[in-house]
């Protein structure tokens, strides 16, 4: 299948692909369950990343640091400690930063109101 966009044929307009998308109300349930929970997702990804920065090559590990810094950034870890973690680049600090998460010491960033009052609905 080809397309044109402006002439061009066989390309595709980047921005606003996704957006005008309609999806099934099963496939809207599917994306907000996933919006939902992604904090619990976050916090076992970050965990797991501990784990696998220890085995990982060096190769490998600079794509692993720079996921822990996405992951830890969307969980509200202060930047300051995330640039310190990543500079260091020592997974046991990361464990640490895992540990506080999960002792709630960092505070996740709150959800939306409208997405709060919408999860109270269904219970």
């Amino acid at each position: 299948m080809l397309l044109a966009v402006d002439g061009a044929v066989g390309t595709r307009e980047k921005v606003g692909i996704m957006a005008d998308r309609e999806y099934s109300s099963y496939q809207q349930k599917v994306i907000k369950r996933f919006y939902n929970n992604r904090d619990q997702m976050d916090e076992q990804r970050l965990g797991e990343l501990v784990a696998d920065l220890y085995l990982a090559s060096d190769k490998k590990k600079l794509k692993l640091w720079e996921s822990a810094r996405e992951v830890m950034l969307r969980l509200g870890v202060p930047e300051s400690r995330v640039e310190h973690v990543v500079q260091k680049a020592d997974p046991a600090i990361l464990a640490e930063v895992v540990k506080d998460v999960q002792r709630g010491v960092i505070k996740k960033p709150a959800k939306p109101a409208a997405e709060a009052s919408t999860r109270s609905s269904e219970s």
